[in-house]
């Protein structure tokens, strides 16, 4: 995309305004990189629907019977999510005053000058959600960055069971688009293998992207020979191992799909160690979307397992118009999670 995010402009905010109770944290931006990749820039050949693949794992439908409405979580899912949910790693819901950066939630979250922040009555059933903003021309509107497990990096201050290594998670958000939503921003999540304590380097990188057609793809990579990490720093192209992309079936970022909730989750397995097992899926609505099987992702190295997620609001190309879209209810899980 060749858009440095710390020099992009800033322009005049909406007539929204973040609940007063809540904090925002600033984005650092020094270990982000200048440039990102585009998904389709690679592995043309693989342009494949998934539509039937068998999946490993299978969350709830998300429907009310036999029916194809979609059920949806509850506005405060998250309450006594420990004890109800022993499997699950992280619940935000948005209903917690806690700062967004703080322990068991966020290590970053960046709030592009208020463009990305929570607010009141936008979220499920009219709750607290997640505001993402864009401007005419933005490239980058922020994220959240979450850590959990061991990680080797001090910065990111896990505090989520980081005495654990999971080589196997699931995670699930709700993500709405404004009406008459127009585009396709590239840069949804990403789960991710941080390898070292003195910079942002990374093993793998399981990526929940966009196609050019409304649709999201798996598009995972390895940064591993061997038992080496090979990447030196935060989104290291040079060195990263492109798997081979696969795009979902269902046009999420089409103008007739905007003003939905979608339950969107995926599903991020590691290889066993010099076995080409690993998996990277995804479903919304509880239904599969698409899958990639068979994967290496990390070689024989065993330092470090999955120990991050971020969620990200990254349109290579800048968005079209003036628009926005909303994120509720996130979760990360050992196992399947499903809609409701």
């Amino acid at each position: 995309m060749g858009t440095n995010l710390e020099k992009f402009p800033r322009q005049a905010k909406s007539r929204l305004a973040p609940i007063a109770s809540r904090t925002t944290t600033s984005f650092r931006f020094a270990s982000h990189p200048s440039t990102e990749r585009t998904p389709l820039h690679r592995h043309l050949s693989l342009l494949l629907l998934c539509a039937a693949c068998a999946s490993s794992s299978n969350p709830s439908n998300g429907t009310n019977g036999d029916t194809d409405t979609p059920q949806v979580a509850a506005a405060n899912e998250c309450q006594q999510w420990h004890t109800a949910h022993p499997d699950w790693l992280f619940c935000d819901d948005f209903e917690s005053a806690t700062p967004m950066v703080a322990e068991g939630r966020y290590f970053e979250h960046g709030d592009s000058d208020g463009d990305f922040v929570p607010l009141a009555d936008i979220g499920l059933h009219e709750s607290n959600g997640m505001l993402a903003r864009w401007h005419a021309g933005d490239v980058s509107v922020g994220g959240l960055k979450l850590a959990f497990g061991r990680n080797p990096n001090t910065y990111m201050k896990s505090t989520i069971r980081n005495d654990e290594d999971f080589r196997e998670i699931f995670y699930r958000m709700y993500l709405k688009h404004q009406p008459g939503w127009q585009g396709n921003p590239a840069k949804l999540s990403r789960a991710t293998v941080f390898a070292s304590e003195a910079d942002w380097s990374q093993a793998m990188i399981a990526h929940l992207w966009s196609d050019d057609s409304g649709h999201l793809l798996v598009d995972p990579a390895s940064c591993v020979s061997g038992d080496k990490v090979i990447c030196q720093g935060y989104n290291d192209f040079d060195n990263l191992r492109w798997l081979g992309f696969r795009p979902g079936t269902t046009p999420i970022f089409s103008t007739e799909d905007s003003g939905n909730w979608r339950c969107v989750e995926a599903h991020v397995r590691l290889n066993d160690p010099g076995q080409a097992n690993g998996v990277h899926e995804f479903w919304i609505d509880g239904h599969l979307e698409t899958r990639r099987d068979g994967l290496d992702f990390v070689g024989t190295y065993t330092d470090y397992a999955i120990n991050a997620v971020f969620f990200e609001n990254y349109w290579n190309g800048g968005s079209p118009v003036d628009q926005e879209r909303y994120f509720d209810n996130i979760v990360v899980s050992t196992q399947a999670i499903g809609c409701n």
